[in-house]
């Protein structure tokens, strides 16, 4: 008998949902059922990704979000629950990098790549789990789930992007952390680190020379889709995931093996 995850009746809030994965998890969150919540700074892209849901037969709504921000943080996540109802699960996506050696690095790029993968993913998980727990886990035991996006690059060091592996580290432990202290409030905290994905961002570069060599040294010779996260993505978003607490989930087609 076949069986599909089936997310009607939760709230899904999405950062950095205004293009890449982000985009990609909001639109497959929505069409298992949920309502989602697309947060991000570009507003005007949100708007565009919430009208193509709402046109599918989805429910989105779209909040300012500033992950570097503290009290942008706070006052999105509040406004993120009046318009769409209390929050079960958290996709802690907004993410930045930069590439240089690490003798280059400047104190503005450290504090550029480590506020928002780091102090913003943190502070963004803290404020809605403060939430969650205030609600309780009573006898109708809500499940609910945080999903942080880390990186391959958190598992081993990249050259030129030695900043962006540190903070992504600091994610994969802090997912660990969160699990641990979290899980008795029914909170489900894991992460995904996603290997090379082709998005809109980096899509030019697969046709560079330098992107043709990056690919020959990958295992299977190609690099992933986001649709290539789906199922994994969905998985830990469902109730059916309440038994996978603090793991560390690698989609890289075998990268970092």
């Amino acid at each position: 008998m076949g069986r599909s995850i089936n997310l009607e009746g939760k709230v899904a809030l999405i950062t950095g949902a205004s293009s890449g994965l982000g985009k990609r998890f909001a639109q497959v969150l929505s069409q298992a059922g949920a309502k989602v919540v697309l947060a991000s700074r570009r507003t005007e892209r949100l708007k565009e990704l919430r009208a193509e849901i709402e046109s599918s037969g989805g429910a989105a709504h779209v909040v300012a979000l500033d992950v570097t921000d503290y009290q942008s943080i706070k006052s999105a996540i509040a406004h993120a629950e009046t318009e769409a109802g209390t929050i079960d699960i958290l996709v802690n996506n907004s993410g930045v990098s930069t590439q240089q050696k690490l003798t280059e690095v400047t104190p503005s790029d450290f504090e550029f790549v480590f506020g928002t993968n780091v102090r913003g993913a943190f502070f963004v998980a803290q404020e809605v789990a403060k939430r969650m727990i205030m609600r309780g886990n009573g006898p109708s035991k809500p499940l609910y789930r945080i999903i942080n996006i880390a990186s391959v690059a958190g598992l081993r060091p990249f050259p030129q992007l030695g900043i962006y592996s540190m903070s992504k580290a600091a994610v994969v432990q802090m997912t660990k952390a969160m699990a641990l202290d979290w899980g008795r409030h029914g909170i489900n905290v894991n992460a995904i680190c996603p290997g090379y994905i082709d998005t809109e961002i980096n899509h030019h570069h697969w046709k560079t020379e330098q992107g043709q060599k990056l690919i020959s040294m990958l295992p299977r010779r190609r690099v992933g889709s986001p649709g290539d996260l789906d199922g994994l993505l969905l998985l830990l978003a469902a109730d059916e995931s309440q038994f996978i607490n603090g793991s560390v989930i690698s989609a890289d087609d075998g990268f970092s093996l």
